[in-house]
């Protein structure tokens, strides 16, 4: 943890003790769809004998070609201990190869939680993460930003609160997610506060901390300590946050140091390999599904040797490649299969999984990005999984959040909500009575059945034009672009934040401003 403390509010007493937590987590502005509850069974393509192949492939991956650590002697040693063969590198002093006996990483696994809750400020807005729960969380990372009106340019802080703020508002998209996008505009050592700050003061959804550096991640504790309270941390979730491995088979001491400090204090690490198939993982979907589970079980493991019964996510980003111009490739099958492949071995492993997204390599929301997105969306939900980062607002293979996608993704996912809710077969969903009422020749449009369900009975965009050609010409001749655009912009306007106990929000902005003071302006 940081050795700086927050500043207590000056002026006047403070109110953000437990008291104006709990009313200020009780607070309920925007009505919310809530995370999805499954009642559809996931598709399971691979056979048991499949699976245990898999597995067993990469036992022998972990026990005869390991897994290498680099920069992190605190992570060595503990595995050391934990009864791993641990060779030190003779070309590089901060590397190590780590060997794992077959069995051992599997029985750490076995004290992680198959299930745990993610609180919210609001807990009407808390989420599950894992079982037959599907929660979607934004794009995350890129380091610029596109729109109708002013093309492509690089992020600010400024367009991290308008996502912030319309994440918030998009009852489709559960989670708040971490880094909509990048402000280059704020120094990179002291970037990771404000972006913390905007999740807590301007939506009260569950967020993630920030991953760039174990430090960044103690401030980010910290943070979430002021607004739920240090025992309240301690014992439950409140961040669940994402750890890439440094595919193929690497550990750096970067993801390391902040997966050390969120395990310890109980929050969620979602370990994900990332993986460019053909240039970071072999170019077949055994083999880089082998590779994953190697690679995942290790950071998983690693997290119950920080702290036993830490939350814990099974997670893949995989991705195809193109072998003419080597850039990833989205929304093509064999992702798609490895999706399924590590959705069941991730429920044979006990723990939750997290993979999919609205993802595209698109450099606009066109109909490239729409196919793209929708090729790997339902994969997504049909494969089960639980945390599902990059929902909505993906372009440029990551490079780009789009305000206009961001809308046009929101819109499918409440579709992907209705869909996961199954099919009715109560005496209403069987509609015996309308077939009786109607009997043959006639039409159900005046029925009592169809005038008492009509206004739920389907599920129906809110940005796409099903009107006549006439209607759609007098209107403009928009495309579904330009409604999206003017739908976000009307969002920000309407926009009204969700209450912060001023107490609480003072002790942030001192905790800022005492870290900034130390931080430098120029360190990555």
């Amino acid at each position: 943890m940081t050795d700086v403390q927050p500043t207590p509010p000056t002026g006047r007493r403070a109110r953000g003790g437990a008291d104006a937590r709990r009313t200020m987590r009780g607070s309920t502005e925007v009505k919310q769809a809530g995370f999805i509850r499954r009642k559809i069974k996931p598709y399971e393509p691979f056979s048991d004998e499949q699976l245990e192949l898999i597995e067993r492939n990469a036992e022998t991956v972990l026990q005869e070609t390991g897994i290498d650590f680099y920069d992190d002697l605190e992570a060595v040693q503990m595995w050391k201990d934990a009864g791993a063969d641990v060779k030190h590198s003779e070309t590089d002093k901060l590397r190590y190869r780590i060997r794992f006996p077959r069995g051992l990483v599997r029985s750490l696994i076995k004290t992680a939680p198959r299930e745990y809750t993610q609180h919210a400020r609001n807990p009407a807005n808390s989420v599950q993460i894992g079982g037959n729960n599907t929660v979607f969380a934004p794009v995350y990372g890129p380091p610029f930003i596109r729109n109708l009106d002013e093309g492509r340019r690089y992020a600010t802080i400024e367009d991290f609160r308008n996502f912030a703020k319309l994440v918030y508002m998009l009852p489709s998209l559960h989670h708040a997610g971490g880094t909509l996008c990048e402000p280059v505009d704020i120094p990179v050592a002291k970037r990771h506060l404000d972006m913390i700050y905007t999740h807590i003061k301007y939506s009260d959804k569950p967020f993630m901390a920030s991953v760039t550096a174990g430090e960044r991640s103690a401030d980010s504790v910290a943070m979430a300590e002021m607004v739920f309270g240090k025992e309240f941390v301690d014992q439950n979730c409140v961040m669940t946050s994402l750890i890439n491995a440094n595919s193929p088979m690497v550990w750096d001491g970067v993801m390391l140091g902040a997966l050390k400090v969120l395990a310890r204090a109980n929050q969620a690490c979602v370990i994900s390999p990332f993986i460019v198939a053909g240039a970071m993982s072999p170019v077949t979907s055994v083999g880089t599904l082998t590779q994953i589970l190697a690679e995942a079980s290790v950071g998983i493991a690693f997290t119950q040797l920080c702290r036993p019964g830490a939350p814990v996510v099974f997670g893949t980003f995989a991705s195809s490649m193109s072998m003419q111009s080597g850039a990833p490739t989205f929304g093509t099958p064999e992702p798609a299969h490895v999706l399924f492949g590590a959705a069941q071995l991730a429920r044979r492993l006990g723990v939750p999984f997290r993979s999919g997204g609205g993802l595209c390599g698109s450099k606009l929301p066109d109909a490239q990005a729409a196919y793209e997105s929708a090729n790997t969306l339902w994969p997504t939900l049909m494969g089960g999984v639980n945390f599902c980062l990059h929902a909505a607002g993906w372009l440029e293979g990551g490079l780009a959040s789009g305000y206009e996608k961001l809308i046009m993704d929101a819109d499918q996912l409440t579709m992907f909500q209705a869909f996961a809710e199954g099919v009715d077969f109560s005496e209403n969903g069987q509609a015996m009575d309308a077939i009786r009422e109607v009997g043959p020749g006639a039409h159900y449009l005046g029925c009592n059945h169809t005038q008492a369900n009509f206004e739920h009975a389907f599920w129906r965009s809110s940005l796409a034009d099903n009107n006549s050609f006439e209607q759609w010409r007098d209107d403009g001749e928009k495309d579904i672009v330009v409604r999206a655009n003017t739908k976000w912009k009307q969002m920000l306007k309407d926009y009204v934040a969700p209450p912060l106990d001023e107490g609480i929000d003072e002790q942030l902005q001192a905790f800022m401003a005492k870290r900034k003071e130390v931080l430098p302006d120029n360190v990555s």
